[in-house]
């Protein structure tokens, strides 16, 4: 069974968003559902620091041994952070998907942050949507 924090806000693609209470920062990384059905994790290209990304479109990709993804931009607004630590261990997503493993973090616009965190799915809804 699926580890689902429950501090934690979903998408329908599988991946979770972390938001930091009284700002518009996020960090994201794919859900411990995600890293089980695509095995093991062998390269991520996530956005580029400065990049600004779009909720529902792509905005990098993971591989693994069964599959390329798209990794969906769960919210819009700048990417502020990546995690460098993927490029020569990726695998840490299969290990620790929601702490070492995360992949990037941005900013959202702050006039619209609360209702782009609130379309997130929460902790119910995703153990809902696959069926854990």
């Amino acid at each position: 069974m699926s580890d689902i924090p429950a501090n934690l806000r979903y998408t329908e693609d599988h991946l979770w968003v972390r938001h930091e209470a009284d700002t518009s920062v996020a960090r994201v990384g794919i859900t411990d559902f995600a890293q089980e059905s695509l095995g093991d994790v062998v390269a991520v290209t996530p956005p580029k620091v400065g990049a600004t990304v779009q909720a529902g479109e792509a905005c990098g990709d993971i591989e693994s041994v069964k599959s390329v993804s798209d990794l969906i931009a769960p919210v819009s607004g700048t990417v502020r952070a990546s995690n460098d630590s993927l490029a020569n261990t990726p695998e840490i997503i299969n290990t620790d998907p929601y702490g070492q493993g995360w992949l990037f973090e941005l900013e959202a616009d702050p006039a619209t942050v609360s209702e782009q965190f609130g379309r997130l799915l929460n902790a119910d809804a995703y153990r809902n949507l696959t069926g854990s």
